[in-house]
Order: C-alpha cells, then structure tokens, then sequence
C-alpha cells in the first residue's frame, strides 16, 4: 500500500490504471488488424502509422484530411446505455465528408477521453469503429486513449475521430463557391439524424416529455431511442 507521506504514489493513486490501458490495446489489436486494406500495415502500438499510396493504386495522389466527433448523440447513450452504434457514427462522420469531395476514406484514427478506462465497457466501441472501417473499406491504424479521470466523471467520456483519404490529381469534386449555372447537384436522402441537431432533439424529447424506451411518434415499428440511435450510412 502505499503511504503519499513517502512520497510514493503511483499512477493507479491518480486514477490512471496503465495495465488497463495495456490490456486494452491487446484487446483491441485484432479489431483493428480485421480492417487492414491495400496500402496499410495496422500494427497498434507504434508512435505513427504508415500508408503506401502506391500499394493502393495510386499514381498522382492529393491528400485529404477530416477530423470530427459525435456531439450530444453521446449524452442519449449515457442515458440508455446503448453504444452499439456510436462507433460507426463516428468513422460516418469523417468518412463522409471525404466522399462528398470524391475521396476516398483510407486511414482511421480515434481518440477515446474517458474518467477511468473500463476494458469490457471500451471494447465494443473500438468494435463499432472498426465494423465502420470495414463498411468504408477504410483501415483502423491507430488512436489515442486517454484516462483523465480528473476532467471525466465515471461513466463519461468523449469520442473523436481523424481520417486521410486520398484522389487521384483532377478528380476531387468542385467545393460550393466553385460551382455554377449548368453543374448536376446529386442528392442522396439522409438514413436519419446523422448526429447532427441532437442538442436540439434532446430539448424537444425533454419538453414533450416522450420516454426514449417509447415508440417513436413518426415510426411506430421502433422506440425512439432506435431511430434516433441507428447507425449513420456510410455512404
């Protein structure tokens, strides 16, 4: 045991448990390795991660890069418990963006906030992240988790995601301040709230008092926690 009049304290006194982030990254190793494409060498556990473009197929190359989040959709998980799809979103959000320029997705990184890691509580979201890879044909090559349990409560923690992706010079589509009379616009409808608003949906679902565990009042096939947790289409 130790005594903080020794001066002896360690990382685990801190709220930080090292073996936990260890076992952690053991656990989510073959996750990662799954979503290993043409170009990427997933190894977790280095200090960076690399890309050969031209094991992808490509000749001339222009870099892109998207980072984002999940926003409030997170405070709908921590009240039902569900985080089955948070990690698709979050690969959604980021790959997303890629493809409306015409790229695309190659590399995925997370970073993973949370009070006090808990392996059997991490692990599924790493999954889902991982299951998003697999659906963008993108690689999970890395991340960051950090325990801060002096800046989370139990239970919280915040999720965000980095990705490169990559076109061939010539090919990227036009951004909106390039466009004009005579472009074709496509338009793709939306799978649902795509973690956009939430901070708005949750306001509306306090005020009119509906139970997320209720049915949904525009789909009464599914509680409103599954429509407005339903994995965002990677499309």
């Amino acid at each position: 045991m130790n005594n903080p009049q020794s001066g002896h304290i360690a990382n685990r006194d801190a709220g930080v448990d090292i073996d936990a982030g260890n076992s952690f990254v053991d656990a989510i190793k073959p996750l990662a390795a799954a979503t290993k494409r043409p170009g990427s060498t997933p190894s977790l556990g280095g200090f960076a991660a690399a890309f050969d473009l031209a094991a992808a197929g490509y000749k001339d190359p222009i870099i892109l890069a998207t980072t984002d989040g999940v926003g409030t959709w997170l405070k709908i998980a921590f009240v039902t418990g569900r985080f089955d799809s948070l990690g698709i979103d979050l690969v959604a959000m980021c790959v997303n963006d890629l493809l409306a320029q015409g790229a695309e997705p190659l590399i995925f990184l997370d970073y993973f906030a949370v009070g006090r890691l808990n392996v059997a509580d991490a692990t599924p979201i790493v999954a889902g992240i991982a299951e998003g890879c697999r659906q963008a044909n993108c690689a999970l090559v890395g991340g960051e988790t950090a325990e801060m349990p002096g800046l989370y409560k139990a239970g919280d923690f915040d999720l965000a995601g980095f990705t490169v992706g990559a076109a061939e010079r010539g090919t990227l589509l036009p951004l909106f301040d390039k466009m004009g009379p005579g472009d074709a616009l496509i338009g793709i409808g939306s799978s649902g709230a795509h973690s956009n608003g939430y901070s708005l949906i949750r306001k509306i679902v306090e005020r009119t008092g509906l139970a997320w565990d209720a049915k949904a009042p525009f789909d009464s096939s599914q509680t409103l926690a599954d429509a407005m947790l339903a994995p965002t289409r990677i499309y």
